[in-house]
């Protein structure tokens, strides 16, 4: 636009900037440029670029600023990241000047790293040739060519990028953007165009920052200055500024060198070039062990082998793997077999680009493919350059078998334990892997996983064995390596089943608050947090185990059901079979639509008794088929052993529909009594409106109370509150 020139102002003797046009016969140039001078000279404030004087010189209009002594925040940046603490007292001193230019009724529109600067006695924003009065139209103030977006795209708010009128939270968003852009060093929306830049900033969302919980805490700011639409963002710079000076207090922060952007992996299925039984279970099983391998990393989210084989069919295309599941790089790989030896083709890939980061292919013998574990979990750490600390230099290689066949075993126990057909051969199989390698956790871990849901959904005293096998497993599994988070995640089920739900909560808060990158720990307190009656906690861990892994499994379904939003509960069920969506459906009075998803369901599980007796329920409220209901029920009660106290709470809730209320009443009675302790998921249930007014349900409500509040009190003495992000008691 122009030419800033270094100048003297002889009359009061001082340096003062000199800022010029190119173009001063363009009449949109030459308003522009005096916008600017008016938006200038409208606010007084130590942290905007003071304007002294507008003129003329041979006919061309020039002002004359404040002479700024340092460099802009673009350049500081091309040389490293801020350090947390700079970068939050940076934003501060931006958002001060926002608010002052707010205030006066102006919107910058043009906020970016080269229009901030640094000097030794603090920050100026600068160039408001954008500027224009917030409650102006657009046709009055766009002074631009129709059609035609105005800013720079890696920091417009979607709304600005899409042509449409924008208010002060274009300014917050830019903000946002910013600040991002200095924690971790690289841009919050990349691409390598325009095009590419607003895509990203319309439909995708920055990688999660890590670090400390101050570093957390202040990623949950830019997430939210970076919410796509303007209602969900700061409303104003001072509610913004007001959130990162608590960050700011924070001793972690000051702490904290810098806060690392996470790199986001997956590793997808491999491809069997050539058919072979021999190797075929390794296409799912090696990269979900690789997965658990890289997944202690702190600086790395690793997307869950559930999401990685969504994309097992058809070509590579990397441009949806990365609009779909939110990544940054993609571990892609092939085997075929030939005799004793299996040659091995992995590659490292960045995505969208396609850009290959790391190679390798090699022949290994069929019993030593945990070498490929190994040497791909190492170089994938090379090749992405993650910081590591001395711990997790120690982890990446705890957790690798020192027996071949013990790894074997391992992997085939992995492909069938998906499925309850074949549990029992895939309890056999880690059986043999912890036998030939007794010191291989992962191994114990998934044991315990196997046998605790044969136990669960058995019948008997076999069950009640299988049940103690998975304690042993777990324990074994903690002490040979006490930081595997696989091994946390799953044993929080066995913590809920058996009434432990709010140890499991402690638990979970000591990880996190060390492992603030690992989507499935905050999974794991979504889970027990709502046995607790903890459903605003609940669901808190799911928003940043969302932030973290948008495509994470997690039970937040139940969540929002028991906080008495069923809308939302249907929204966000990913489970198969669909009960929460069911009961949601039978809340909302949308009767039919339930009995169809049952009755679809149903079709897919012929022969799992305890699914079909559940669905039967739900089919027989709907059509008043109470007695076949309630012969339902009485055969879900059949299992002694299942222990799940949210499974009463279910089965009370149909039972009510069925017309058995004292049945009902026994099981909530039984859900508080085994560790469900959810009084608002009692207090707001539609569904138990009939036996509402029995003093067995007050007592029921109160007892449920008693454990909540216990819950609670643990809850906010282990720091629950700012672990989450959730307000102070």
């Amino acid at each position: 636009m122009g030419v800033v020139f270094e100048g003297l102002d002889e009359l009061l003797e001082r340096p003062v900037a000199i800022k010029t046009i190119l173009s001063a016969a363009d009449p949109l140039v030459h308003e522009r440029f005096l916008r600017e001078a008016r938006a200038a000279a409208a606010v007084n404030h130590p942290h905007i670029c003071q304007l002294f004087e507008i003129g003329e010189h041979d006919g061309e209009p020039f002002l004359a600023m404040e002479f700024l002594d340092g460099s802009s925040l673009a350049d500081r940046l091309a040389e490293r990241p801020m350090a947390a603490a700079e970068a939050v007292s940076t934003t501060l001193a931006i958002l001060s000047a926002l608010e002052a230019l707010h205030h006066r009724g102006l919107i910058h529109r043009d906020l970016k790293p080269s229009n901030v600067f640094l000097t030794p006695h603090g920050v100026k924003l600068l160039d408001f040739g954008l500027a224009r009065p917030v409650s102006a139209s657009l046709e009055t103030t766009s002074l631009t060519v129709p059609g035609v977006v105005m800013g720079t795209p890696r920091y417009m708010a979607p709304e600005q990028a899409r042509g449409e009128e924008v208010d002060a939270r274009c300014d917050l968003f830019a903000a946002g953007a910013v600040l991002f852009e200095m924690l971790s060093g690289r841009p919050a929306f990349p691409g390598g165009s325009a095009i590419d830049v607003l895509h990203a900033v319309l439909h995708d969302q920055p990688p999660a920052l890590v670090g400390s919980l101050a570093v957390v805490e202040t990623d949950r700011v830019v997430q939210r200055a970076l919410a796509k639409s303007a209602s969900d963002r700061y409303q104003s710079a001072e509610t913004m500024a007001m959130d990162l000076r608590a960050c700011l207090t924070r001793a972690d922060l000051a702490d904290a060198p810098v806060a690392r952007a996470a790199t986001r992996l997956i590793v997808l299925p491999f491809r069997i070039l050539r058919p072979d039984p021999a190797i075929d279970f390794l296409a799912f099983s090696l990269p979900d062990a690789i997965t658990v391998s890289l997944s202690g990393i702190e600086s790395l989210i690793v997307r869950s082998t559930l999401t990685a084989s969504g994309f097992e069919q058809g070509a590579l295309d990397l441009r949806r793997i990365a609009t779909e599941v939110g990544v940054d790089a993609v571990v892609t790989g092939s085997l075929l077999r030939a005799g004793d030896l299996v040659r091995v083709s992995v590659q490292l890939v960045e995505v969208p680009a396609g850009t290959v980061l790391w190679s390798h292919a090699a022949q290994v013998r069929l019993d030593n493919l945990f070498e490929v574990q190994d040497s791909v979990s190492s170089a994938v750490v090379d090749a992405l350059a993650l910081p590591l600390s001395s711990r997790e230099q120690r982890m990446l290689r705890r957790d690798v078998p020192a027996s071949a066949d013990a790894y074997g075993f391992y992997l085939r126990a992995n492909l069938l334990s998906g499925s309850s057909a074949q549990w029992g051969q895939a309890r056999e199989f880690y059986r043999r892997a912890v036998e030939a390698d007794p010191s291989y956790a992962p191994a114990w871990a998934r044991l315990g996983r196997c046998v605790r849901v044969m136990g669960k959904y058995g019948k008997g005293d076999t069950a009640q064995q299988y049940l103690a096998e998975a304690e042993d497993a777990f324990s074994r599994a903690f002490r040979i390596n006490p930081d595997l988070s696989l091994a946390h995640n799953l044993y929080t089920h066995v913590e809920v089943d058996s009434g432990r739900a709010p140890q499991a909560v402690i638990r979970l808060l000591g990880r996190v608050r060390d492992r603030t990158s690992d989507p499935e720990l905050y999974a794991g307190l979504v889970h027990a947090c709502r046995y607790c009656g903890l459903l605003d906690a609940s669901i808190a861990a799911y928003n940043r185990a969302s932030r973290l892994d948008p495509s994470i499994r997690t039970s937040v379904a139940h969540s929002f059901f028991m906080n008495g939003d069923s809308e939302r509960a249907i929204q966000v069920d990913q489970e198969d079979p669909p009960y929460v969506t069911t009961m949601a459906l039978i809340a909302l009075g949308r009767r039919d639509e339930a009995v169809d998803l049952c009755r679809n369901a149903a079709s897919k599980a012929p022969g799992n008794e305890h699914l079909t007796a559940v669905l039967t329920a739900c089919v027989a409220i709907v059509n008043r088929e109470y007695e076949s209901g309630r012969r339902a029920i009485s055969t879900l009660l059949e299992y002694p052993v299942f222990t799940d106290p949210e499974g009463w709470y279910y089965w009370a809730i149909v039972s009510v529909g069925l017309r058995d209320h004292e049945r009902a009443l026994t099981l909530l009675r039984r859900a508080v009594d085994t560790g469900w302790h959810c009084p608002r998921a009692l207090e707001r249930a539609v569904l138990l409106d009939p036996i509402r007014r029995e003093p067995a349900f007050t007592a029921i409500v109160e007892r449920a109370r008693e454990g909540h509040d216990s819950a609670a009190r643990a809850f906010t003495e282990a720091d629950g509150h700012r672990i989450l992000g959730l307000p102070a008691p």
